[in-house]
């Protein structure tokens, strides 16, 4: 956002808000914010206090600061710490406010709730101080807790009111204002009143302020835990770091590291970046990026990424990526990114919370008027009742709260949502594709069958091979090197065009490869030939060996298919979803791999332009989800309702998708899908307790109720169902944390 950036490169950044206390505040600032020349696009988040904006490089701090606090809000570049140390005051001074109007209010409180409950506590007041010097006295101590601990309301509420905004801190305002005006004129001038409605409410507008500040401080705690997840991958972050220097070692902030820098990472710590290993060997504990809860042999050369742990050895380090290009910090911002997302579904809130507090308004007014025509005494009960009860804090947190919790558990179990919007999407999800190397596979082939023939010795053979694949670079060859742990020295290599391989291995010529090549050297290969045919049909690549032209062995390489991908195919179809298998490979390969996991469908033969083509005929019949981990998955990945790329695959496939599992395991997309599914159905609770709870109490608070039942809700019961409102819909959002995401 400098001065000298190109005006027509747009950006996003994210910052934090200050003020922010209902869905009438969310929706005034993100109207004031897109209103800047500039800003193409505001998304304010009630639940994490922020606001994120794509914007062009014309846009300067001053003008976003200008105009969101000519809508009463204070607003500044997050710093990606988390929690912020203003909000951590905030909460504080939350906390001590509350206690002081609960100490000032409670005596008020005993005195007149009491008399109502045990009458002689009336009397007893009545014959000690006298009627009236109880309510001065209530007059001061409840006008001290609205000028102290209530002064927030005010504050907020009447400058919104006077813009013709209000909101939420303006009912709260307006209520409290009605009752302890009315009890102060009924204290001082009560000539001014009939003498049947000469009564005091001051501990109605006594009770409201403290039970909405304890309201507001269960919901801001509710909301940190809420935000627990990103706080605790955060925490992950070591601080310092040993940095080794041509003049010896020293401690150095990790916000000082740079590319280059050499690390010494002594047993038991966390490695503070992401690097090479250039000296020493340990195990490393990679489980907060994979799951997968064994340890990683790492020695020279090696990659390890910051934030694991590393085991018994000592590491040297070479920093290659640092600050916020480290693999923690873009897991960090994927999911604040993805908390900050606005789903399809927020677009009702947002029509309803558009004309909720004028309605709301116009509700108390017409309550109030109707009252004074048929019983003036309860005109003031009824009204501030209305003005308090029906709070849009509920209506703004249904969503936001549900986003944040569930995409932070999901990050806690391997799953990043890059597009919060992808929640929605997925769970609708009735057809998911996957690739199949690297993706249900191992992705490496290994040897995985061998077949000698008579007269030959198996590691002999073996061995043999190996010898001859080691100049080979075709992709068989390593699986056939990998099998054994050394071999003899080869001589003549040559490769054979679409046929093999020949060498001389201790004075013996070793042939590998096709029936064709064998077949062309004079070669007869039917003693083994229904043995290959055999393999081949379960979708391995089989070749033969000959040594001094006898036929000696054969052999067949596979990629393995993954240990886990048999139980996520399972569930899969458990749950109801067609799966389908969109492959490069061969159909013989394809369908071998298919009927092994259990796959109904498969699409063979498919380059990455066919395999876009078949996820868009795919999705014709409903939504469809993508699972692939290679550049040759992109398109489809991008193609796809919703692409789910493997973590452990190539960049570019992860950058073209919505939802990123960060090992290898695909029962992550199991997981993925019951994650947003919980939190669809869990954002659903909410808006139905949010909507549903103004929808009954309302007219309950106007007194709907009393001329048939005689029940009339009092300020103070509708100041605890409304922070009971909010506080029971981040409530509900947080059992999501508990969600292990199955739905099978």
């Amino acid at each position: 956002m400098s001065s000298n950036m190109d005006d027509t490169v747009q950006s996003t950044q994210r910052f934090r808000v200050a003020g922010l206390h209902c869905a009438s505040c969310k929706a005034r600032l993100e109207a004031a914010l897109s209103a800047v020349p500039g800003i193409q696009e505001a998304r304010v988040n009630l639940a994490d206090a922020s606001a994120t904006l794509s914007m062009l490089g014309s846009v300067t701090p001053l003008s976003i600061r200008e105009a969101a606090e000519r809508s009463g809000y204070g607003i500044e570049i997050d710093s990606g710490s988390f929690p912020e140390p203003e909000e951590q005051d905030e909460n504080s001074r939350l906390a001590r406010d509350t206690l002081v109007a609960a100490a000032l209010v409670l005596p008020v409180f005993l005195v007149e709730m009491g008399g109502h409950v045990y009458p002689p506590v009336h009397h007893f007041v009545a014959r000690s101080i006298g009627l009236q010097a109880s309510w001065m006295l209530q007059f001061l101590l409840v006008g001290v807790a609205l000028a102290g601990p209530g002064r927030r309301f005010f504050e907020s509420g009447v400058p919104s009111l006077l813009r013709g905004r209000p909101d939420m801190n303006a009912l709260v305002a307006l209520g409290t204002s009605a009752a302890f005006g009315f009890s102060t004129v009924a204290t001082f001038v009560p000539a001014l009143l009939p003498a049947s409605a000469r009564a005091v409410y001051f501990e109605a507008a006594g009770v409201i302020i403290v039970l909405i500040l304890f309201g507001r401080l269960l919901e801001a705690r509710a909301k940190g835990r809420a935000g627990s997840a990103i706080q605790a991958l955060i925490g992950l972050q070591p601080q310092v770091a040993r940095v080794v220097t041509e003049s010896g070692e020293e401690d150095r902030l990790i916000e000082r590291l740079r590319p280059g820098d050499l690390v010494r990472v002594r047993p038991g710590e966390r490695v503070p970046v992401d690097g090479i290993v250039s000296e020493g060997s340990s195990l490393v504990d990679e489980s907060m990026l994979t799951g997968e809860p064994l340890p990683v042999a790492k020695a020279d050369g090696d990659v390890v990424t910051g934030a694991t742990v590393n085991g018994e050895g000592a590491l040297l380090v070479r920093a290659t990526r640092v600050g916020r290009d480290t693999v923690l910090a873009r897991i960090v911002q994927i999911v604040r990114d993805a908390q900050a997302a606005r789903l399809p579904v927020e677009a009702l809130v947002d029509r309803v919370t558009a004309w909720f507090v004028p309605a709301v308004m116009l509700v108390a007014v017409l309550t109030v008027v109707t009252w004074l025509a048929v019983a003036p005494e309860l005109a003031l009960v009824a009204g501030v009742s209305v003005l308090i009860v029906a709070c849009p804090c509920a209506m703004g947190l249904a969503v936001p709260t549900s986003i944040m919790t569930g995409t932070g558990r999901a990050a806690e179990l391997g799953v990043l949502f890059r597009q919060g919007d992808a929640l929605q999407r997925l769970s609708s999800a009735d057809t998911v594709a996957f690739d199949k190397t690297g993706t249900l596979t191992e992705g490496a082939p290994r040897l995985t069958h061998v077949e000698i023939a008579e007269g030959f010795e198996r590691q002999e053979v073996i061995e043999a091979a190996a010898a001859v694949e080691a100049l080979s670079e075709h992709p068989v060859a390593r699986a056939v090197t990998d099998s054994v742990e050394r071999w003899p020295e080869a001589e003549g290599f040559r490769s054979l065009s679409g046929r093999g391989v020949v060498a001389t291995v201790c004075g013996r010529q070793v042939r590998i490869g096709s029936a064709r090549m064998m077949a062309e050297a004079g070669i007869d290969v039917s003693a083994l030939a229904d043995a290959a045919k055999e393999r081949a049909r379960l979708g391995e690549t089989a070749f033969f060996v000959s040594v001094d032209a006898r036929l000696a062995a054969v052999l067949s390489v596979a990629d393995p298919v993954k240990d886990t991908a048999i139980r996520a195919i399972s569930d899969l179809n458990a749950g109801g979803h067609r799966v389908a298998l969109v492959s490069g490979d061969g159909r013989d390969a394809a369908e071998a791999i298919a009927q092994r996991l259990g796959i109904g469908d498969v699409f063979a033969d498919a380059l990455p332009e066919a395999k876009a083509a078949v996820i868009r005929d795919l999705s014709r019949s409903g939504t469809l989800a993508f699972v692939g981990d290679g550049i040759n998955d992109a398109p489809a990945l991008a193609t796809s309702d919703v692409g789910i790329a493997i973590g452990t695959g190539t960049d570019v496939a992860i950058e073209s998708a919505d939802v990123i599992l960060t090992s290898g395991d695909p029962r992550g997309v199991v997981t993925a899908i019951g994650l947003s599914r919980d939190t669809m159905r869990n954002i659903r609770q909410n808006l139905a307790w949010a909507f549903g709870y103004n929808i009954l109490l309302i007219p309950v608070a106007a007194g709907a109720l009393y001329p048939a039942f005689g029940i009339l809700l009092s300020p103070m019961l509708a100041a605890a169902a409304m922070a009971l409102s909010s506080v029971a819909v981040v409530t509900n959002a947080l059992r999501l944390r508990r969600s292990e995401g199955n739905f099978a």
